[in-house]
Parts: structure tokens; C-alpha cells; sequence
């Protein structure tokens, strides 16, 4: 596979045929249950072929299809029991991998990227990728000065695979949108249509990294790597040092290694607007990994891949930690009118403030006791609430608009809340979001 498969109508076919096939699957179900298979046996089946499909085909692609798989991998949590199992350890595949592309091709990329003598800087290469990503993939190096170096390439045709895909997604989200039940899959796909350009271009991402670097230099606990070189699809940082991904600790990690590794992850989430004016959007647990201790205890917590970033000037915007704890207080009235003060209430829309807070409560919990406990369970919950439309609160949120300027800080807030119930971390969330959230303490 030299390179991303760059016809668009063979990606857009494939992409197209997803919802076709699991049509089919739920047909041959039906033949199944008429023949006496019970009924919770053929929609398992159903289910674990449909995930190895949905998320092979993401994979293989790569592009905005694999980036499509990252984003909903983030949500894994909020997809009941009886179908996250099938899903889970698909999903979690996608986080850290992907077919690679061979080492001549790397190779020519390099030399288009950081020039002919590229190989005078960078004096050694591993053969084999470490890590891939949706649209490139991450090899170890040694830099002339001696220093370990992770060298990202981006694939080729790269570009023109992550455009047509999204707008390929686009155009079958509704079809796709029930192979993911609970999740709003045509959204998701439109925010990131929106910040696409942004990402293919290495050097804006080596712009932000050098900031977050710089920023948790002398971080005890949060380790961001140095950039050392950047071209538009090639970029070298210094390596980082980890066994694993949250992604272990997520599958196998003890409650204190839950506790420790959730509250870093949201410390950095919550408190980096307000140090580095951006927002890390990309909040996937391939994206953080585990920095061992010296003294063989709980370590810190490394950041990777700042391609997807919010760039907030001054931090988060003013009213966020006023609106958070409007809601948090049970203010119904201040909360719709902070809501409208924002535009998401647009002018005459008319909302029942109690069903505005009763719509909203469960995303602002975590913020109404000293100590909450993040679960699988609670985000199941709280989107089963939501996308119920026999309740009356679903018509909040038809009638809700998101602002663009908060787009990408809601991704990256449901990412989080999704991170945090993979992981089950019980954490002092509102004292932190005391000191994070301007706003928030004042009430």
C-alpha cells in the first residue's frame, strides 16, 4: 500500500456500501430468529460483524474516514452495554493504528519536506512506523545532536483523501448514523469538515506544540515534547518516552491508576485556555500517554498530536464558567438567559427554562459535588436521556443552536467527559473548575 487509495469514487463506494451491508446483516438476522435463533444472539452477531466492518473500513482508509473512527472512539462511552462491547475493541484499534506506508515512500516524503539532505540531520530511522494516525504516521529517529526525535510523514495524497472523505461522510451520515446508535454522527462529521485545511499543515501544528512545550516546561506531571523541525507534511519533536497509551489504563488500570491519570488528563484539559490561549480538541487516549516515575510509582501524563487545537484568546470565553454554574446551581432562568446571552437560544425561540436545566443537568453533574465518580454507566445515561425522543426535554435540543465559536469546544468537552467514564475516575471536578472556569466561582 504505497499511499492512501486516492480515488474518490472508490473511497466514496466503500464508504457508501456500510449502511447497505448492515442492511443486509439485519435481513439474514431475520431469517435467523424466524428459524429459532434467539433473538439477543443474532443481533450480537449482528452487531460484532457490523463494528468490524465499520471501523476496519475507517481504519483502512485512513483520512477523514480513520478521523471519523478517532472522534467516535472518544464516545465509546456513551453506547449502552449490549452494543458497546462489539464496538469497544474496534474502536480502540483505531487510536494507535493503521496500515503503514513503505519506507521508500516515507523516504521521498522526507526529502520533500526537509530537503535532499535530510539524512544529514536526521541520522537514523527506524524502519517500521511506532504509531499512525488519520492522516500520516509517527517513526523514531536520533537527530544529529544525539537526541531521540519522533518523526511524523504525512501520507501521501493526504489531503485529497481527508476532503473527500469527509465530504463523502457527509452525504451518508444519516445512513450511517444508526450503525453508531447514540451518537450524533452528522455533526461531528460537519465540525470536522470545518477544521480540516488546519490539520494538514504540519507547521501550524509545530506552532502550537512549541507554545504547549513551552508552557509545561517545568511541569512536574504534564510533559508536552519540544519541536525540533517542521515542514507542511513532515514534522520531527523530541521523543517521548512511554509504555502505553491511556488506552491501557482505560482497559486493565487499577481505581488509584484511574484517579491519577483522569485528574492529570483534565487538569491539562481544563486549565491549558487559560495558560496557552488553545485548546488541545483532540482528546483521544492515543493522544496520552503514560510517563513512567523514577521511583517506579504513578508517573505523569504526556500530550501528543496537536494538529486540532481551539485557539482561545484570553482562555476560555467569559461567560463559560457562568453558564456552568447558573446550571450547576439549578438557576433555570439564569441559565436561559446566559444561554440566550451566548446565541444559543436564538431570538424568538421560546424554551421552558425547567426543561432547559432538566435537559442540561446531567453535563453539568459532575460540577455539583465536591467529588464525582465518572462512569461508563452515568455518560450511558446521560445520552440515553438526550436522544430520547418520547421525553419532553428533546425538544430542547432540537431547538438549541450551537454558535461556531463554541463548536469545537463542545467536541472537545464531550470528548473529555468521554475520556474521564472510560477511565471511571473519581475526581474533585468543581474545585478544579473553581480555579479554571473564569466565572465559575463567582457564581
Amino acid at each position: 500500500m504505497a499511499d492512501l487509495p486516492r480515488s474518490a469514487a472508490r473511497r466514496t463506494a466503500r464508504l457508501a456500501a456500510l449502511p447497505v451491508a448492515y442492511g443486509g446483516r439485519k435481513a439474514v438476522g431475520l431469517g435467523k430468529r424466524l428459524g429459532g435463533k434467539p433473538a439477543e444472539t443474532v443481533m450480537s452477531e449482528i452487531q460484532m460483524r457490523t463494528a468490524e466492518q465499520l471501523f476496519r473500513t475507517l481504519g483502512e482508509l485512513k483520512g477523514g474516514a480513520m478521523k471519523l473512527g478517532q472522534a467516535l472512539s472518544v464516545l465509546e462511552a456513551a453506547l449502552p452495554d449490549e452494543l458497546a462491547g462489539p464496538y469497544r475493541e474496534q474502536l480502540t484499534k483505531l487510536q494507535d493504528a493503521a496500515p503503514p506506508m513503505p519506507t521508500a515512500v516515507v523516504r521521498d516524503q522526507l526529502a520533500a519536506g526537509l530537503g535532499r539532505d535530510w539524512a544529514s540531520r536526521l541520522t537514523w530511522l527506524d524502519g517500521g512506523p511506532t504509531a499512525a494516525a488519520s492522516i500520516g504516521q509517527v517513526h523514531r529517529g536520533t537527530w544529529v545532536d544525539g537526541r531521540d526525535v519522533a518523526v511524523k510523514v504525512q501520507y501521501p495524497g493526504a489531503a485529497d483523501a481527508l476532503l473527500s472523505d469527509l465530504k463523502a461522510l457527509s452525504r451518508v451520515a444519516r445512513t450511517i448514523g444508526p450503525l453508531v446508535p447514540g451518537i450524533e454522527v452528522k455533526p461531528l462529521i460537519e465540525e470536522l469538515q470545518a477544521r480540516a485545511v488546519e490539520e494538514l499543515d504540519y507547521r501550524l501544528e509545530a506552532d502550537a506544540q512549541r507554545v504547549f512545550a513551552a508552557a509545561y516546561a517545568d511541569d512536574p506531571d504534564l510533559a508536552v515534547p519540544g519541536v525540533v523541525e517542521a515542514a507542511e507534511k513532515v514534522l520531527v519533536t523530541e521523543w517521548l518516552d512511554s509504555p502505553h497509551s491511556l488506552a491501557k489504563v482505560i482497559a486493565d488500570g487499577t481505581q488509584e491508576e484511574r484517579d491519577h491519570y483522569g485528574a492529570l488528563f483534565a487538569r491539562f484539559l481544563f486549565t491549558s485556555p487559560a495558560i496557552t490561549g488553545m485548546l488541545h480538541s483532540d482528546p483521544h487516549p492515543g493522544n496520552f500517554r503514560v510517563v513512567p516515575a523514577a521511583d517506579g510509582g504513578l508517573g505523569g501524563l504526556g500530550v501528543l498530536d496537536f494538529g486540532a487545537v481551539a485557539r482561545l484568546e484570553g482562555g476560555w470565553p467569559s461567560a463559560m464558567g457562568r453558564l456552568l454554574r447558573v446550571a450547576a446551581d439549578g438557576d433555570a432562568e439564569g441559565l436561559v438567559a446566559v444561554l440566550r446571552q451566548e446565541g444559543f437560544i436564538r431570538d424568538r425561540i421560546t424554551l421552558d427554562p425547567q426543561l432547559v436545566l432538566t435537559y442540561l443537568g446531567p453535563f453539568v453533574e459532575p460540577a455539583r459535588t465536591e467529588e464525582f465518580q465518572f462512569s461508563r454507566t452515568w455518560m450511558q445515561q446521560t445520552f440515553a436521556a438526550l436522544n430520547d425522543p418520547r421525553s419532553p426535554e428533546f425538544t430542547v435540543g432540537m431547538k438549541l443552536n450551537l454558535p461556531p465559536s463554541y463548536l469545537l469546544i463542545h467536541r472537545t468537552w464531550l470528548g473529555g467527559l468521554g475520556m474521564l467514564s472510560q477511565l471511571g475516575t473519581r475526581m474533585p471536578l468543581r474545585a478544579m473548575l473553581m480555579e479554571a472556569l473564569p466565572g465559575f466561582a463567582e457564581g
